[in-house]
């Protein structure tokens, strides 16, 4: 059987960005709302965690409701230079992705300038056929099925041959209604019915039984 290809989210997937750089985001994002909208930062705050809610990602709320430039907001709240001393990730990254058989495809709702700046810092750009960012999906983010689908097309891929990494539920929800094998990054014990298998460190993926390139071990 071929080897699937897979499909991994960047953050909290590939690195720790609760760490810091998520902090530092989610305030760069307030600020921004506050100066572009003349809001106080407690209405700021609100509007941004409503948007992420609702749509994946702070900037397609701020889009469609206020007529945000969004190229602006990207390069205003990803700076990526201040982020790269924040970076943490399993030092064993670079090996685990080598050795995994099959195509890799990196999917992310961020910036394209932050997805490729933070694979190269991290040393793993080179694994990966294709780099996502959130404006090559035209700012659709995941858990939206088109953002899955643009990379399906794309790539000329047939869903059941592929594997979706990720931290988020939903994003797996909708990968998994397109017919993907799904891997949740998480410490939780539980597993909805939707996650194939759990892994707690992305160095686990080694350990992931195979079958037909597909992963069949589920925890």
């Amino acid at each position: 059987m071929p080897h699937p290809t897979w499909i991994f989210d960047l953050d909290n997937t590939l690195h720790d960005a609760d760490h810091g750089i998520f902090p530092h985001i989610n305030a760069l994002m307030t600020r921004y709302i506050m100066d572009k909208l003349a809001v106080n930062e407690e209405a700021a705050h609100a509007l941004r965690e409503r948007y992420w809610q609702q749509y994946g990602a702070t900037l397609r709320g701020l889009v469609e409701h206020h007529a945000i430039d969004p190229h602006d907001f990207l390069r205003e709240t990803h700076p990526t230079e201040t982020f790269r001393p924040m970076l943490r990730w399993e030092p064993d990254l670079d090996s685990v992705l080598r050795a995994l058989p099959g195509r890799k495809i990196l999917l992310s709702n961020g910036p394209q300038h932050y997805v490729e700046d933070l694979l190269r810092a991290m040393g793993v750009h080179q694994h990966f056929c294709a780099h996502y960012g959130v404006e090559r999906l035209d700012f659709t983010p995941k858990p939206a099925a088109s953002a899955f689908r643009r990379v399906l097309v794309d790539h000329n891929l047939n869903a059941h041959h592929c594997v979706m990494v990720e931290d988020s539920l939903d994003n797996l929800k909708t990968a998994k209604a397109l017919g993907m094998k799904t891997v949740w990054l998480s410490r939780k014990p539980q597993r909805p019915d939707y996650v194939d298998a759990r892994i707690s460190r992305i160095s686990e993926l080694s350990r992931l039984a195979l079958a037909g390139g597909l992963p069949q071990q589920a925890q």
